[in-house]
């Protein structure tokens, strides 16, 4: 409950431009997506996608069966105001990542900056379990956490960095990485974060 409490109280206190992860247009994650050439169809889900604009642009580009899970329902709520009617389209979920028990799988995961919240080793094995169960066979999963040469908090909780290879090293087992890189992220208030991003495929 003390993470629930925490984000909730974030989101309803603070506005997209005081908040540090905030990205006017999901470019990293609408690329790489593209990239890919999934149909339209393809079931996508955003992790800890908040108050994000992912969801507006899947919508923008026509993709069609969209989930957006976050631990607080304050942000959740946020971005449906923010969307509207269009809100009725994208299936919400408020649920610890930890706690998500799901039954869908998912063409392509996307997570930028949950996973490193995750610094417990039984919280980290409970989501490479729930991601393995999540993606079928040729599935695909882009992650972002703060780098090895990015902050060591970030809204005032540990994180745990990543390097290419400890990330490979974490999901190494069900699935091949098909695109590792680094990415400078300029927060609204003017610092860059380093991220690591790796992109993988469900073997």
């Amino acid at each position: 409950m003390k993470n629930k409490e925490h984000w909730e109280k974030v989101f309803s206190t603070k506005s997209p431009q005081e908040v540090s992860w905030t990205q006017k247009y999901p470019e990293t994650a609408m690329k790489y997506l593209e990239q890919l050439q999934l149909p339209k169809t393809a079931r996508i889900i955003d992790i800890g996608g908040g108050e994000s604009n992912f969801a507006d642009s899947l919508l923008e580009k026509g993709y069609e069966n969209i989930w957006v899970l976050d631990i607080s329902e304050t942000a959740l709520e946020k971005a449906k105001q923010r969307l509207g009617s269009k809100a009725e389209k994208i299936h919400w979920i408020v649920s610890d990542i930890t706690e998500f028990k799901n039954e869908i799988p998912f063409d392509f995961w996307y997570d930028r900056a949950v996973f490193h919240f995750l610094t417990d080793k039984e919280d980290i094995e409970k989501y490479v379990a729930l991601i393995n169960r999540s993606i079928p066979e040729n599935g695909h999963f882009l992650l972002g956490t703060f780098s090895e040469n990015g902050p060591q908090k970030c809204s005032g909780l540990e994180i745990r960095q990543y390097s290419e290879t400890t990330m490979k090293e974490r999901f190494s087992q069900n699935f091949e990485a098909v695109k590792c890189f680094t990415e400078d992220h300029h927060t609204p208030f003017d610092t860059v974060q380093n991220f690591q991003f790796c992109g993988f495929k469900k073997i």
